[in-house]
């Protein structure tokens, strides 16, 4: 494959009816500079500055915010405006901090959406820090808050698809939400495994089943009204697919269930949200009669 074909036509997507008016009140935004920029690497990820925003301004500023709901990974401040999104990612964040160090590495993050993950990871300074999201509106939504935030982060319009023809590997992979939406698991993983340079690592996520079996739910459609959802393994399961795809000293990480305190609606996002998704008499099921989205982290290690 050529990517820098493939990118070419990629960015034609900015003139797509649907996006054409995002980008251009994005462009109207970017008019605007502000000296003084200040990048706090908090929950909320948080642009600040010292300097006085004039009225008219502010309103691109707020403007584009609003043409780019919905806001789905976060928190961020932006100077005065709070985007509230509808996942606390810091949620996430903080729970798999403790499982990595990214000094001097070059990183991966697979599925970044707008980016909130490798804001944060800036703070491990990593060598190299690039994103891969085939979405447009999160590819704007990270362009805008990287014209002010001015970070060396890359962020490419490419899929988990493409990392077999990228220029270069990488020492660690993140790959968050992703994997359930693939119907080729474990090729998938393999596809990690070869984007690796040696001694590298993953951190993923995936939706799992409780049971000691290796097994594996198949939906025979939605999922918590979430489409192009797959395979849903048994932590069993999911230590095999690793393990398959060549990946050694797996390590299970944590488990967790989602709550409304780390996905619900806001002001910035959908009109739907997790409690949407439930069956609104029986919580622990979703509302096609499936158990409720339960999460397990897991990191491994390239086999080389």
């Amino acid at each position: 494959m050529n990517l820098e074909e493939y990118r070419k036509n990629k960015a034609k997507c900015i003139t797509w009816k649907n996006i054409k008016p995002i980008y251009d009140a994005v462009q109207e935004a970017k008019t605007v500079e502000i000296d003084n920029i200040n990048l706090e690497l908090d929950d909320w990820v948080s642009i600040t500055t010292q300097s006085d925003i004039s009225k008219e301004d502010h309103k691109k500023i707020y403007d584009a915010c609003k043409m780019l709901i919905p806001w789905r990974k976060g928190p961020f401040k932006l100077f005065d405006i709070k985007l509230d999104t509808e996942w606390q990612s810091n949620i996430k964040y903080n729970l798999i901090r403790p499982y990595f160090d990214l000094k001097d590495k070059i990183v991966a993050d697979i599925g970044c959406n707008n980016g909130y993950y490798m804001f944060r990871m800036l703070e491990d300074k990593p060598k190299r820090l690039t994103g891969f999201d085939p979405s447009p509106l999160t590819m704007l939504q990270f362009d805008f808050l990287n014209y002010f935030a001015k970070t060396p982060i890359i962020y490419e319009q490419l899929g988990v698809e493409h990392l077999d023809f990228y220029e270069h590997k990488f020492d660690f992979i993140f790959m968050l939400g992703v994997l359930y939406h693939r119907p080729d698991p474990i090729g998938t993983l393999k596809t990690l495994r070869n984007a690796l340079n040696k001694n590298g690592e993953i951190l993923i996520d995936t939706f799992m089943i409780d049971g000691e079996d290796e097994v594996c739910l198949t939906p025979s459609g939605r999922y918590s009204k979430i489409p192009n959802i797959f395979f849903i393994p048994t932590i069993n399961a999911l230590k095999n697919w690793v393990s398959r795809a060549g990946f050694i000293d797996i390590e299970i990480l944590e488990t967790t269930v989602t709550t409304s305190q780390e996905q619900r609606k806001t002001d910035w996002s959908f009109d739907q949200s997790l409690e949407d998704f439930l069956d609104p008499n029986d919580p622990t099921k979703t509302v096609e009669g499936y158990p409720a989205p339960k999460r397990v982290y897991l990191k491994a290690k390239k086999k080389n």
